[in-house]
């Protein structure tokens, strides 16, 4: 089989590679040239090019550089400033994976006559007794990243490959170190690949969008304090609205952007019971209403939840205990109810969430 595997410079992708060649596949590396600014976290920095090339030399296989930075541009980077822009708060990794490390890298390597795109990702594929592939939770669930890959469906899940999928990380450093190669002991990347670490976020967006200072209020409507940008305060935030020494704790519970407000309340005013979400993508089959358990950040734990279909690209989700509100714009990912495998996921709508009692801003 003649497979490409995506080479981000990482231990886990170079991981894949080796193994893919070990069981005789013909291996082909190729690393995206995704952001084309200043970098110097994430995946997409010189030396993780330079990494995955090396890497690739070490095991004798062909390695490809493809420029996607028109389409980083226009799919994840435009998207994320206008979402800020708005007071919605994006998931830009989420959308690079859609978009880009598979969508356009699956049209490539059929440009190309690849069978299949592999990558390093910490999750399984399993094909049900319907004969219909699905993606499960990784083997090392520290590492787990079904959450991130949950928009796979039909042909693309059955053209990609996840060879590390079944194995803990530090198996696959084990087998890195064996095989001497250089990103053995690399550490994982954890950051946005275009917020450089100088600069930041307020940096970056800075340069794209104007700030407006914005009224903090309580949720009565008492105004306790201002911002400098309101592009800047997401759902759950507490420093960085000048109350974080107050004898109070409070927390961002509410923004409205048009208004150039931000509302806070305490711990209490920012549960809630359920959460709408919208731009559904399903696994397989017609949408289905039932007891799901929902998991709305990459390493946050799946909550138990029941699930009211409104249409296949809407669901309200309620949630058995209450739990702190998810900003708008985030993920939110649908397992099954013993939480195995991906049935579905959607993007939180801003006016999506219900208050445990009266009083608290919805």
């Amino acid at each position: 089989m003649k497979v490409l595997v995506a080479m981000s410079g990482g231990v886990d992708s170079s991981v894949a590679a080796a193994l893919m060649q070990r069981e005789g596949h013909h291996v082909v590396g190729v690393t995206m040239r995704l952001w084309g600014g200043e970098s110097d976290t994430g995946c997409c920095s010189v030396s993780d090019v330079d990494d995955a090339r090396r890497v690739a030399q070490q095991l004798g296989i062909d390695h490809l550089v493809f420029n996607f930075t028109e389409d980083f541009q226009e799919k994840v980077v435009d998207p994320y400033v206008q979402s800020h822009a708005t007071g919605v708060t994006p998931n830009p990794c989420i959308e690079c994976n859609r978009s880009l490390k598979f969508s356009r890298l699956t049209e490539r390597a059929d440009a190309l006559g690849f069978d299949a795109v592999v990558t390093g990702h910490h999750a399984r594929l399993v094909r049900n007794a319907q004969g219909e592939m699905r993606v499960h939770r990784g083997g090392d669930a520290a590492k787990d990243q079904s959450y991130v890959v949950h928009m796979l469906t039909g042909r693309e899940l059955e053209r990609t490959l996840f060879p590390v999928g079944h194995m803990t990380k530090t198996e696959v450093r084990c087998v890195a170190a064996e095989l001497g190669l250089r990103t053995a002991t690399k550490p994982d990347s954890q950051d946005v690949c275009f917020i450089s670490t100088t600069g930041g976020r307020e940096t970056f967006l800075g340069h794209r969008i104007p700030f407006h200072a914005g009224r903090v209020v309580d949720t009565d409507g008492h105004e306790v304090g201002k911002v400098d940008a309101v592009e800047l305060v997401t759902i759950g935030q507490r420093r960085g609205i000048g109350l974080y020494k107050t004898e109070a704790k409070r927390f961002v519970v509410d923004v409205d952007a048009d208004s150039h407000t931000v509302i806070v309340g305490t711990e209490a005013d920012l549960q809630r019971t359920g959460l709408a979400l919208h731009d559904m993508v399903w696994a397989g089959g017609a949408p289905e209403a039932g007891r799901y358990r929902v998991q709305c950040s990459a390493h946050g734990k799946s909550l138990p939840c029941s699930v009211e279909v409104v249409d296949a690209d809407r669901v309200q989700v309620t949630l058995d205990e209450p739990h702190r509100r998810i900003a708008p714009g985030q993920s939110a990912v649908l397992f099954d109810d013993t939480d195995s495998y991906v049935v579905a996921g959607g993007l939180v709508s801003a006016a999506s969430a219900w208050p445990v009692s009266v009083g608290a801003t919805a």
